[in-house]
């Protein structure tokens, strides 16, 4: 616990804080901008004594249930409430927002991103919304049920035809995924998805139960990956992940250089589509498919 850092911390967040923004009336003429310390004491539901000790760098290490008092009384966002857990040597209790819950803003994203194939995915991997070209490479995700459009799912069980096609790879991507698995379940430890995923394809797969044994922990990053489809034959393409900021989304992007093959064969398939020689399969929900 960095106890002058946390005590700054509050200092300066207190004064960024005005007492209509917390629904407290003025109070008259104030010396310093912000909310004074009994306001932030009164808010976060402690004694005033106590908070003065944190600002002064004196206090105890707070509890996490004092930690997320304190933010939501500073009214701070989620990386400042992040911030807050570090500078008081807690682990911050990060927790996923509802799965499916993907802005319109990204939706847009998605759709204008036409010529390549992209879409969102949460920390345990569902594919939560995709553009058309994803959906051709990936073998029609509006005719897969929510429950199996998941790409550790995928990995992890007997491969069908549209699997082998998307998945030629399979055993290398199911380590990588499984160790990224893993570090979001250190992000997220009070996940519920996370655990009943990992407890049912435990069950379910040996060989993911032997890599979640090993505890490798990475976040998947950018990398080479292989795709097939009828129309263009094998083709290389790189796999880049994009973090959506204030959120557990990640952007997944297929993409390939100007004037390769590899780009030559993602621009057939998107003409094709355009001229009604692919068609999406099945009919999408306005909220899964952009």
């Amino acid at each position: 616990m960095d106890k002058q850092q946390l005590a700054h911390f509050l200092r300066s967040r207190r004064a960024h804080v005005t007492p209509r923004e917390v629904g407290l009336p003025e109070g008259g003429s104030r010396r310093t901008p912000g909310l004074r310390r009994q306001e932030v004491a009164q808010l976060a539901g402690m004694s005033i004594d106590y908070y003065i000790r944190l600002e002064q760098g004196r206090g105890p290490t707070p509890s996490r249930q004092v930690l997320n008092a304190l933010g939501r009384a500073l009214m701070l966002n989620a990386d400042e409430r992040a911030h807050l857990f570090h500078l008081a040597g807690r682990s911050h209790p990060l927790v996923s927002p509802a799965p499916g819950e993907v802005t319109p803003e990204i939706r847009l994203l998605l759709s204008n991103m036409a010529e390549v194939p992209a879409f969102v995915v949460n920390p345990i991997y569902d594919v939560l919304a995709w553009n058309t070209m994803a959906s051709v490479v990936m073998g029609g995700l509006e005719t897969r049920a929510a429950h199996d459009r998941n790409v550790i799912r995928w990995a992890f069980r007997e491969p069908d035809e549209q699997t082998r096609a998307w998945y030629p790879e399979r055993d290398y991507l199911g380590e990588l995924l499984v160790a990224d698995l893993r570090a979001s379940a250190a992000r997220f430890p009070g996940n519920q998805a996370i655990r009943d995923l990992v407890q049912e394809l435990s069950a379910s797969s040996p060989h993911f139960a032997g890599l979640w044994a090993d505890h490798r922990i990475a976040v998947k990053r950018n990398m080479s990956k292989h795709l097939y489809h009828p129309l263009t034959g094998p083709f290389e393409v790189i796999c880049q992940i994009l973090w959506i900021q204030d959120t557990d989304q990640r952007i997944v992007a297929y993409t390939a250089e100007p004037g390769s093959a590899p780009h030559r064969a993602l621009r057939t398939l998107c003409d094709a589509i355009r001229e009604g020689q692919l068609l999406s399969l099945g009919t999408a929900s306005s909220s899964s498919r952009v």
